[in-house]
């Protein structure tokens, strides 16, 4: 009996056998759930914390604790992409996901906005270390001419855990508040992490065909002419992180700030996410026929429209949720799309390299996002959040359109990153 994925025989008759490639990939789709939900809860509450007297928290305090975790996941890419090739993705992905959930606890249990803040952070190095080794070995598993459905299919979880959070917002938060909501995060990720350690998964042989140590493979990402595809893949990330992920944070209070009500508000954030769910597995199918990079394009188009369209003040409620809609089904698959990009330009053993080079870029944008938009939101209401969230969406148009010219040019040469230099040391 072999490993579906690298043709290894399995040591003895009572072994347990290792994933199949469908069944990796879904088990990755689990642990994005769970960032997402862990993600975009604070999004979900943040009306709630607003009016907690005990916890004592403004607009302004509000964006940058709901930004600090996308530091803490920065520092997670950082550790998690480092580790991940010395322990193996699956162990990596395993300890972060314990992380985020402690950190879940943490946040349930914050009497102030100090101790909220830390807690966010703690939560952020879990996420940040789960969501680069989910989406590698994910996309290691990924058929030949389907890895933007693979990452897609990943990554879907993160909005999907969003919808699961602002759908149990809509009814446990009247009643219980918004602690609750953190240990039922918790508690979900505690049950994924048992299926975890459950199961054995196995890496294809060309993952690990390489003789570039990890920093050799960071450098050569560089090298070749590489460093303006890198470039336009890092920047365009950051903007689009910036919206999409500010969005998710201040959604529902801008929304409120509209002259909606809270449970309305909360229909918006299921709009976006829900919408960013269905909307990624239109890009992903666009994409794997017509090229990611260019459904890049067509998706942050969307994102801009969206935002647009709420600026010019929609006249009835299903336009505004058409609008909320397109803003969701354009960030979350820019984003999606990104990562294939970045992928599918480098040889199979860089592509942790890079995915963890493009997440970090990702989660910089989104610290931003929501510590920008607390700014302006306590200085121009949510007219003026809007407003900056098209500006950035509006750069990462111009960005996606640079990636595109460059990513095709440098197929249109036949080479793959990193693979001169792994050639000069050979």
């Amino acid at each position: 009996m072999t490993t579906p994925a690298t043709g290894q025989p399995q040591t003895g008759r009572s072994a347990r056998p290792y994933l199949s490639n469908t069944a990796v990939v879904v088990l990755c789709m689990l642990v994005t759930v769970m960032e997402g939900y862990n993600l975009i809860v604070f999004g979900a509450v943040v009306p709630l914390l607003l009016q907690d007297p005990g916890l004592g928290i403004d607009e302004q305090t509000t964006g940058t604790v709901g930004g600090i975790v996308y530091l803490g996941a920065l520092t997670g890419v950082l550790l998690g992409t480092s580790l991940a090739d010395r322990f193996g993705r699956h162990k990596v992905m395993a300890a972060a996901a314990a992380v985020f959930a402690i950190g879940a606890v943490m946040a349930s249990m914050a009497p102030n906005p100090e101790l909220l803040g830390l807690a966010r952070f703690i939560t952020g190095i879990g996420v940040g270390g789960a969501i680069t080794t989910a989406m590698t070995l994910a996309r290691n598993h990924a058929p030949h001419g389907r890895a933007s459905l693979v990452i897609t299919v990943t990554m879907a979880g993160v909005p999907l855990g969003g919808t699961l959070a602002a759908l149990l917002g809509m009814f446990a938060m009247p009643v219980w508040g918004w602690r609750p909501m953190f240990l039922a995060g918790a508690a979900m990720t505690l049950i994924v992490l048992v299926v975890i350690l459950s199961c054995r998964i196995s890496e294809p042989e060309e993952v690990h065909a390489t003789h570039l140590t990890p920093s050799q493979k960071f450098t050569a990402l560089f090298e070749s002419g590489g460093s303006i595809l890198v470039l336009f893949v890092a920047l365009s990330a950051v903007t689009n992180m910036v919206t999409w992920l500010g969005l998710n944070v201040w959604l529902a209070e801008a929304m409120k700030g509209l002259g909606f009500d809270l449970t309305t508000a909360l229909l918006f954030v299921f709009s976006l996410t829900g919408a960013a769910v269905f909307g990624s597995f239109i890009a992903a199918g666009a994409a794997d026929r017509f090229g990611s990079a260019r459904v890049t394009i067509i998706c942050a188009t969307l994102t801009l429209t969206g935002l647009i369209g709420v600026l010019a003040g929609p006249r009835s409620l299903p336009m505004a949720l058409l609008f909320v809609a397109l803003m969701g089904i354009g960030g979350h698959s820019t984003q999606n799309l990104i990562n294939a990009t970045a992928s599918g330009s480098v040889a199979a053993h860089s592509r942790g390299t890079i995915l963890g080079l493009t997440n970090a870029m990702a989660f910089i944008g989104s610290f931003l996002g929501p510590a920008l938009g607390g700014t302006i939101f306590a200085a121009s209401g949510p007219t003026g959040v809007f407003g900056l969230y098209a500006v950035s969406a509006a750069l990462c148009l111009v960005l996606c359109s640079g990636l595109y010219i460059t990513s095709r040019k440098y197929k249109q040469s036949g080479d793959l990153l990193t693979t001169e230099a792994e050639a000069a040391i050979l």
